[in-house]
């Protein structure tokens, strides 16, 4: 091979348009540009984001707030002490604590946290237990169980 073969890919290499050369030439008289308006004229266009003198979509849209992530975790947080109602139940799931009340809702899953105490012994399942929680449960002779881990 020597440097006389070496060839541009075709189409990589393409002629400037020429433009304002008289009508002879397809592009003359208003060179492309059409009749009127503000393309036509030289200097600087329309900004990013001009929408002809409408309110733009970024100023229609409201401004996120640092609190107000669309996408965070919202757990439903239950402590020992609001389990004292389920008493009599040997195993406490999240679906019960619904259909009971006690929760709200169980968008990323459920939290157990230690604030009051707990006299009883039962199976928890959650998502996730504080130590104290923990220690408080099993302490009553209770167990602590994690469902699967929820996405962060």
């Amino acid at each position: 091979m020597q440097l006389t073969d070496l060839k541009s890919a075709k189409g990589s290499r393409k002629r400037r348009k020429t433009v304002g050369r008289g009508t002879g030439s397809g592009h003359g008289k208003t060179s492309c540009r059409g009749n009127n308006g503000q393309g036509q004229r030289a200097g600087k266009g329309h900004r990013a984001g001009f929408e002809g003198g409408q309110t733009p979509v970024y100023r229609r849209l409201p401004k996120f707030q640092t609190n107000e992530r669309p996408n965070r975790l919202i757990w439903s947080v239950i402590n020992l002490g609001d389990l004292e109602k389920l008493s009599d139940s040997k195993v406490i799931t999240p679906e019960l604590l619904l259909e009971n009340g006690i929760i709200d809702y169980l968008n990323a899953g459920l939290r157990v946290l230690g604030d009051g105490e707990i006299k009883f012994s039962t199976t928890i399942k959650a998502h996730h237990f504080s130590n104290s929680a923990k220690i408080k449960i099993e302490a009553a002779g209770g167990k602590c169980e994690l469902i699967g881990k929820v996405k962060d």
